[in-house]
């Protein structure tokens, strides 16, 4: 028969099933009448072009009474027009449906690739997600997120443009894995176009009248039990060998060759590498044998924690800090603290970025030929300017 809309308008189904009316002069086209009094129009196909084998799908266009049925008509009329040109459009609606979202591309990632990073990478690309993509963009299917989504994130944290750089980076590492997972088309990174905030290098470190505080806050704070010695040896280390923290905090005895002053660290941020020991810094690590919390301890600095190391330092600078009225001072610029001391006592530069562990393509070559004697004169070098003061 051919469907109108007042044979619509005027059918009606049993309450148990609903009841289908097909138009003949538009095969595939037709209205599905509910139980509970909806009427929607439909279209059915056989995917592939057709053929008995082709598996039959079904379209809903809209519903009877809030889209006219002329235009309902038409619209069937133009799928089953792209169904003869190869096209399934309720299989496309499915795959869409089914796409991956932002946030599977991030648990595949972790569990494919994050457990492998160093914990310190591990640790900041976890809080960028949990901070600042996910909440924003994790529901996003992965073949959905665009150029603006990703320039809004972005602006977003124009306060804080190292956190911002940062987790575009995070991002557009993200999207290059959707493509090479096929959940994007290749090529349609949409990060790549966003520029970066200007960074302004940090080149913050203690002067002298700051280190003669650092020096007495460390001892004055271990005198009244106010933070264990483990926690002022550990700084004093820092300053002395100017490596980065975990290096420091993370340390085990067996790392630590006496004979040829040094610490054999099997990782670290660039991988393995050996701390060199000034004379000082032996005196701190010989101290350290007699004052630590936990002489049972693997650990040169022991946690609280059963043979764990003392990673937690946060509390105890800001505490630290506020008794040598030390202000804007981080951990890590105890680090620049120590290279901008050996600078100033004339240090060539291959031999600060020898002592520091530094490994830019650009100077990898010109440390190659330094031996340890350099590196173990620059660190007494910075010993002979920090010692007074802190140890």
């Amino acid at each position: 028969m051919k469907l109108t809309k007042r044979q619509i308008d005027n059918a009606t189904c049993r309450e148990d099933k609903p009841l289908y009316l097909w138009d003949d002069t538009l095969s595939g086209f037709g209205v599905r009448l509910l139980p509970s009094g909806a009427k929607r129009y439909v279209v059915k196909y056989r995917s592939g072009g057709g053929g008995r084998s082709a598996k039959q799908r079904s379209v809903t266009i809209g519903t009877h009474g809030q889209i006219p049925f002329d235009q309902a008509k038409e619209h069937a009329r133009q799928i089953l027009a792209a169904v003869k040109r190869g096209a399934d459009p309720q299989g496309e609606r499915q795959a869409i449906r089914g796409a991956p979202k932002l946030v599977d591309a991030w648990e595949k990632f972790q569990r494919e690739e994050l457990a492998n990073k160093k914990p310190a990478t591990i640790r900041d690309y976890t809080s960028c997600w949990e901070r600042h993509i996910g909440p924003r963009l994790g529901s996003t299917k992965a073949v959905d997120v665009s150029r603006s989504d990703v320039s809004r994130l972005h602006q977003s944290l124009s306060n804080t443009p190292y956190l911002a750089n940062r987790m575009l980076a995070l991002l557009s590492s993200l999207m290059n894995r959707c493509e090479a997972w096929e959940w994007r088309e290749q090529g349609t990174n949409p990060c790549r176009f966003v520029k970066k905030f200007g960074e302004q290098p940090r080149e913050r470190f203690l002067s002298g009248p700051e280190l003669e505080r650092l020096g007495k806050a460390l001892r004055d704070l271990v005198d009244d039990g106010t933070i264990w010695p483990d926690v002022a040896n550990l700084i004093r280390l820092l300053l002395l060998t100017g490596a980065r923290r975990n290096e420091v905090a993370t340390c085990e005895w067996d790392w630590i060759n006496w004979d040829l002053k040094l610490i054999s660290l099997p990782d670290s941020k660039t991988g393995a590498k050996p701390l060199f020991l000034g004379d000082d810094a032996i005196q701190v690590l010989e101290s350290q044998k007699v004052t630590t919390r936990d002489p049972e301890s693997s650990y040169v600095f022991p946690g609280k924690k059963p043979d764990s190391p003392l990673v937690n330092l946060s509390k105890p600078w800001r505490v630290i800090c506020e008794a040598a009225e030390l202000t804007d001072i981080r951990i890590h610029d105890l680090r620049h603290t120590a290279a901008s001391i050996a600078v100033g006592q004339g240090v060539a530069l291959p031999v600060i970025g020898r002592l520091l562990g530094h490994t830019q393509t650009q100077t990898t070559a010109r440390y190659a030929h330094v031996d340890n004697d350099p590196a173990l004169a620059a660190a007494n070098a910075i010993g002979k300017v920090v010692s007074d003061s802190i140890v």
